[in-house]
């Protein structure tokens, strides 16, 4: 199969013909549902097709993740104060209501990808291919379905399951489903794809789901559910499979390297304009907003309208280690000024590594990690995003050792990360203080890829951290209003979109929404 990437398929439009019967229900040159999912072709384009929703899910979840925690701010743009801008802001002030469009996208998003995999899973019960061709494409739907459930049941708690191809009313509108029903079926789901899937033969990968993307997904659910010594039996058949980090952190965002040694599981992007390229314009939202960002960019680009979002905190810059040669690779600063409109006048570009202001200029960091050229026009970059690394299953096997009291084992793959962001080891067995440590070392390991706020979450940690960074934040960025970054424990899930609880009247809105 090529890169996933690469194809672009329409699945259910039927192409108009010119024969006289020109009322058939099934012309014999058009795609339906009585003649799909016939071939492996057919199926393999469909298993596409379940991929491409987790680009849509994208690009809201820096505004539920990073940006929901104390990693990222936003740069306030006071003449625009439309819905879209506003309602981003919401979710990084923890304001967001059950009417906010970006968290509606999310869940839409989420159970779209998941549809189409309850078609695949389904019709290949009754397909004719061969056994092995099956249980590839299976495992690679069910890996898919599991990703997107674990996206909603941390998010909004238990969520609607389905489980099976809609074909009636009845089907489309459930009850939601406890949060045990749904790691349930997460679990199960995982375990079938670890037993269908294969580990990558070679690197670079394909971009397909694999077994290690699965295991990891298991451990990651094990953590969450503090089953300590099954997260650690997964991470430790991950250790097996062939993956290892990179030699220095900064290559493991280069393009060339997509898919590479480190990556467990990435969301493809291709840039270009050519048919079939998928670019990614993440990194455009990521700079401060400009009618020119050429200094950055290498080319003329005006995202006035679109970026100024997941800027790195204060916060965050200061819990890098003095020496740690990630914030440079993973943040940088624009210099330069503001016009009349609050749009940032570029003037220069300046290492964050002890960086002063030129006198009269303002220095805003930005994200560095996945600023990568040449861009293809105004379209993005071929830059692919991480969902799962090998420094990140590292990391949880550290903190499911020490969680179990093997604090002492926990310090290897601990040092394995930490050595090559030229840190000394540590050498702590006290589980307190590694549990400190490690949660830490995620922060800024993993940073701008979106698993700040699941970690303050499966830590416990969000309530404490959130509030405390609130009365920072708000001291150095008056227009944030009184109640930004102020939670209690209704926070720690969003609400149910409005229009699905208007909708479907078996669902019930979370507690302190309305």
């Amino acid at each position: 199969m090529k890169k996933i990437y690469i194809a672009i398929i329409l699945l259910t439009i039927g192409i108009s013909s010119c024969k006289k019967d020109f009322i058939a229900l099934n012309p014999e040159d058009s795609y339906t549902d009585g003649v799909f999912y016939k071939t492996e072709q057919q199926f393999r384009s469909a298993v596409v097709a379940a991929y491409a929703p987790l680009r849509d899910v994208l690009i809201n979840d820096y505004f539920t993740s990073e940006m929901h925690s104390d990693n990222t701010v936003y740069q306030p743009i006071p003449g625009n104060r439309g819905t879209a801008y506003v309602e981003r802001e919401n979710i990084s002030d923890f304001t967001n209501t059950s009417t906010n469009a970006y968290v509606s996208a999310t869940w839409q998003h989420s159970y779209t990808g998941i549809s189409r995999c309850n078609i695949i899973i389904e019709r290949l019960k009754t397909s004719d291919l061969a056994d092995a061709v099956k249980a590839n494409l299976d495992g690679q739907a069910k890996f898919l379905r599991a990703l997107n459930y674990f996206k909603l049941v941390r998010l909004y708690g238990g969520v609607p399951l389905s489980i099976a191809e809609v074909k009636t009313a009845e089907d489309a509108f459930k009850p939601r489903a406890t949060e045990t029903e749904v790691y349930a079926q997460i679990i199960a789901d995982a375990k079938d794809a670890i037993n269908e899937l294969s580990a990558p033969a070679k690197f670079p990968q394909t971009g397909e789901a694999t077994k290690g993307s699965a295991t990891m997904l298991l451990a990651n659910v094990y953590a969450v559910q503090k089953k300590w010594a099954e997260a650690e039996t997964q991470l430790n058949s991950l250790l097996t499979m062939g993956y290892d980090l990179n030699a220095n952190y900064a290559d493991t965002f280069l393009p060339a390297n997509k898919n590479g040694k480190e990556s467990i599981f990435e969301i493809q992007f291709l840039g270009g304009t050519i048919t079939g390229s998928t670019p990614n314009a993440l990194s455009f939202h990521f700079l401060p907003r400009s009618k020119d960002t050429r200094l950055l960019t290498g080319i003329a680009i005006d995202n006035t309208g679109t970026g100024g979002w997941n800027t790195p905190s204060s916060d965050l810059i200061a819990d890098f280690e003095a020496n740690d040669k990630r914030l440079d690779a993973a943040i940088g600063i624009a210099e330069g000024t503001y016009d009349a409109s609050s749009y940032f006048v570029y003037s220069a570009v300046k290492s964050i590594v002890n960086y002063t202001p030129a006198a009269g200029k303002v220095g805003v960091p930005y994200i560095k990690k996945y600023l990568h050229s040449p861009l293809a026009a105004t379209t993005g970059s071929s830059d692919d995003f991480p969902i799962y690394r090998f420094s990140d299953a590292l990391l949880l096997l550290a903190e499911a050792l020490n969680e179990q009291g093997k604090s002492a084992l926990a310090l290897a793959p601990l040092n394995r990360v930490r050595k090559r962001a030229g840190l000394t080891d540590i050498v702590s067995t006290d589980q307190t203080e590694l549990r400190t440590i490690i949660l830490h070392e995620r922060r800024v390991e993993l940073a701008f890829e979106n698993s700040r706020w699941t970690d303050l979450l499966r830590t416990g940690k969000a309530i404490n951290v959130i509030n405390a960074f609130g009365v920072k934040i708000r001291q150095q960025l008056p227009f944030l209003s009184s109640d930004a970054y102020v939670i209690d424990n209704h926070h720690l899930l969003f609400p149910i979109p409005q229009n699905e609880v208007g909708l479907n009247p078996k669902i019930i809105q979370n507690p302190g929404y309305f």
